[in-house]
Formats: C-alpha cells, sequence, structure tokens
C-alpha cells in the first residue's frame, strides 16, 4: 500500500465555541503566506466554516467525515491532499470527543497530532486541569500539544501556562482581540462573502499566531492509499480510479442555485456531478430574471430567510423555475432550497414574504434548533447519506414519499416530498455517499 508524507495537525478543543475555527484559518493563512501550499479539512457536515477556510488557505475545503463518507473516503481525500500540499490541516467539530464517531476518532485513525483549543477566559491554572483531562483520557490519542485562547494578557497567560503539567507541550496563546474574532448568528459564523474585513482578520491572526510561536511546522504524517472497505454499514467506497460509470451524467447540464441565499455546497458534491459527466453552470435566485439552459436544476440550503424581500421581489426567477417543474424536468432542493420553492417564509420578527409558489405550504423561522443530526435518506435512486440542521418549520399538505433514518435514534427522520421530478426536502445529501444514486436525482 503506497503512501505520502506530509506534516498535519488536528485542531480541535474540549467544546465548540473555543476558537477553533480561528486558530485554524489563521495557521492556514500564516502558512499560505509564507508560500505553502496549505490544504484544509473540516470534520463532520459543515458548511459555514470551511468558507472560512477556503479564504483562508486559497484552496477547495472538503468535508471529513467517517459516517457521511466512510473510512476509506476520508482517506481518499487526504491521501490526494498530500500529493501536492506542503501542510495539511484539519479542524475538528465540537469537542474532541464528542459523537459517534468523534473528532478524537478521527485523529487516532488517521495518526494526525492533535492541537486542543482551550478558551481560557474566566481561568487561570485550572486550564491545566482541562489539558490534562485531554490528554489523559484517551491514552492513544496523539497529542501535540494545548494552545491556550482568548487570554487577558502577557500575566494571564503566564497563570495559564503554570497549571499545565509537565509532559503536555502548551503551544501557545492568543489574546482576545475583536479584530481578529469571526462574527456569528443562528446557524454558525456568518458567510465569508458576507464579512467585508474577513482578509484583514485572517491576517491579523495569523501574525498574532506566528508571534506565539505557532509558525513551525508539525511533525509529518504518513498518509496511506485507501482500501476497499469491507466494514459493514460503512458506505461504499468510490475515489480515485474506482471503476464506475463516470458518464451517468455525461451531457447533462445542471444548473445550480449560488448566491448569499443559497451557498450550502459540499464541494465533495459539486467534484462527483462534474466526475459523472455533468456541466454545472450557477445562477442567482436573488439577481438572474432567468435560469441558464439547464437539464436539471440543483437548490442547496442557505440563508433564505436573510433575504426574504430581494427572493419575493424576483418574480421572473420564480417563473422560470416553475417553468423548469411544469416541463418534467429534474429538481433538486435542499432545506433552504425547498423553503424557497413554498409559498411563503416567515423570519423570527414575523415578516412573511411570498416565495416560488411552486410547493403548497408555509415555513416559519423558529428560535430554536428543529433538526439536527446524522441521516440516511432513501431517495429515488437509492439510500444517501447526510445531515440535516435546520430552525425552520414547515406546514404543507403534501404527503411525504418517504423519511429519513436517523444514525442515532428510532424516531423518524426528514420527510422527503415528490412532486413529479422534484424532489424536496430539509435533509442536506452527500453525494459520495452513493454517486449513483445522486445522479438519479438530476438525470432527464
Amino acid at each position: 500500500m503506497s503512501g505520502r508524507s506530509c506534516p498535519a495537525l488536528f485542531v480541535s478543543a474540549p467544546a465548540s465555541n473555543q476558537g477553533k475555527t480561528t486558530i485554524t484559518a489563521a495557521l492556514a493563512r500564516l502558512h499560505a503566506s509564507l508560500g505553502r501550499t496549505v490544504r484544509v479539512f473540516k470534520t463532520g457536515p459543515d458548511f459555514l466554516d470551511p468558507m472560512i477556510l477556503e479564504r483562508a488557505s486559497g484552496h477547495p475545503v472538503y468535508q471529513l467525515d467517517l459516517w457521511m463518507g466512510g473510512e476509506n473516503h476520508c482517506r481518499a481525500l487526504l491521501f490526494d491532499a498530500a500529493e501536492t500540499a506542503d501542510l495539511i490541516l484539519i479542524e475538528g467539530v465540537m469537542g474532541l470527543f464528542d459523537g459517534t464517531p468523534s473528532s478524537a476518532d478521527l485523529a487516532e485513525l488517521l495518526g494526525i497530532p492533535v492541537l486542543a483549543v482551550i478558551d481560557a477566559e474566566a481561568m487561570a491554572q485550572t486550564f491545566g486541569a482541562i489539558a490534562c483531562g485531554l490528554a489523559r483520557y484517551r491514552e492513544s490519542l496523539p497529542l501535540f500539544g494545548v494552545f491556550a485562547n482568548r487570554v487577558a494578557g502577557e500575566r494571564h497567560a503566564h497563570l495559564v501556562r503554570e497549571g499545565v503539567p509537565p509532559g503536555i507541550h502548551f503551544a501557545g496563546s492568543l489574546s482576545r482581540d475583536a479584530q481578529i474574532t469571526l462574527p456569528d448568528r443562528h446557524l454558525g459564523l456568518v458567510q465569508a462573502q458576507e464579512i467585508g474585513d474577513l482578509d484583514d482578520r485572517l491576517t491579523a491572526a495569523a501574525s498574532r499566531l506566528a508571534d506565539a510561536g505557532l509558525g513551525q511546522m508539525p511533525p509529518a504524517v504518513a498518509f496511506t492509499a485507501p482500501e476497499e472497505s469491507s466494514v459493514a454499514g460503512e458506505p461504499p467506497h468510490y475515489g480515485g480510479k474506482k471503476a464506475f460509470d463516470r458518464q451517468m451524467l455525461g451531457g447533462v447540464r445542471i444548473a445550480i442555485a449560488r448566491d448569499r441565499a443559497f451557498s450550502f455546497l459540499y464541494q465533495a458534491n459539486l467534484d462527483w456531478l462534474r466526475a459523472m459527466g455533468a456541466q454545472l453552470v450557477f445562477f442567482s435566485p436573488l439577481e438572474d430574471s432567468d435560469l441558464p439552459p439547464a437539464d436539471s436544476v440543483y437548490l442547496p440550503g442557505g440563508y433564505p430567510e436573510l433575504c426574504l424581500r430581494e427572493l419575493s421581489a424576483n418574480r421572473a426567477m420564480a417563473r422560470a423555475l416553475a417553468r423548469h417543474v411544469e416541463a418534467g424536468k429534474p429538481l433538486y432542493a435542499e432545506c433552504g432550497g425547498m423553503l424557497y420553492l413554498l409559498e411563503s417564509l416567515t423570519d423570527v420578527h414575523g415578516e412573511r414574504a411570498t416565495l416560488a409558489g411552486i410547493l403548497p405550504g408555509h415555513a416559519r423561522m423558529q428560535e430554536r434548533l428543529q433538526g439536527l443530526g446524522h441521516q440516511s435518506a432513501p431517495l429515488p435512486g437509492g439510500m444517501v447519506r447526510g445531515h440535516t440542521f435546520h430552525h425552520s418549520t414547515i406546514e404543507t399538505p403534501l404527503v411525504p414519499i418517504a423519511h429519513g433514518q436517523r444514525a442515532h435514534g428510532t424516531s423518524p427522520g426528514e420527510a422527503i416530498f415528490g412532486h413529479g421530478r422534484l424532489i424536496a426536502t430539509y435533509f442536506h445529501g452527500y453525494f459520495p455517499s452513493n454517486p449513483v444514486a445522486a445522479a438519479q436525482l438530476f438525470r432527464p
């Protein structure tokens, strides 16, 4: 089994909101500014962090998710990256040991050293106890060191470092600074395209990290080529040169919505559509008055609730989508894309907007999270793995053609609605888990 060696670091934390994305993005920008090719990955099904990380590194960011894609898929992505990268960074999800599988599971499986970012605000030597717990909880975990985020100053940093026991590497600290903080909202970080001074924030954070001593390269890791999996329940591996019909979507032109309202797209999904022969063209439901010439349409998730007036005012695009559906052409809509197809959407302030009206029903944004977690969806072409994450609810007379299956739990997953060749659901599909089924969504 062939191997490739590349320095790599897995950035994790004891919990969410510790500053993982800020530190990972700052590391990427720091090393990229030194002329290094930096490839960054995000653990789990997140859409928003990768937007920041892509801007920081200058390269597309892919998800590493052992449940959605399987071990061999994750290995294939890293093996390919190691061919040209000078440095590989992986940002974890939630806390280091949270979830099944967890960030720790992935780091240990791949042998990648972990940098634990700990928010040191409102603590001093107790920082060392948390560091000790992370280091000792699973002895087999390769820990690179711990990093103190949001310290108040030099004296605070000294106290924090003082509490770290011998044998645990203290990798440095970063002071609280509004100039490098990444803004967030109800689904996570604000989209990269909406942060006007993002590059300035990333450059400033990179400079701070260089001063903190994180400019040195982490240890090299050996990445091996994947093998076909025999693990029960793991998605099939379609990486590299594995045989499958590369013309399943040959000659099919897919129009994909991509703008401020619709941006939740996995880079791997786009790659696989192209690998199956599709030609991808992009359009904006916010700004365009018509669809580009296309055989199929893909409406991904995003933030339609933040663009209600613009979407409602663009009646020409609503009519164009209606003509597409009436012609019997395929349309696949996920989460925010599905909301856009309904008659109306009401935001958390009670403002209601008329939307495309292609599907009967109304949606309303809620203050609390309404759906979260990994699911499998029985789509028309087969079972696809993915996840759900939304703050809205819908009322519709449509009867679901199927429901997703939760990875953990026995209650029904997200409803899947069908209307001719239109498929709409809250579920976000990860196409590498079953490219054949994904192709069926868009094949005329």
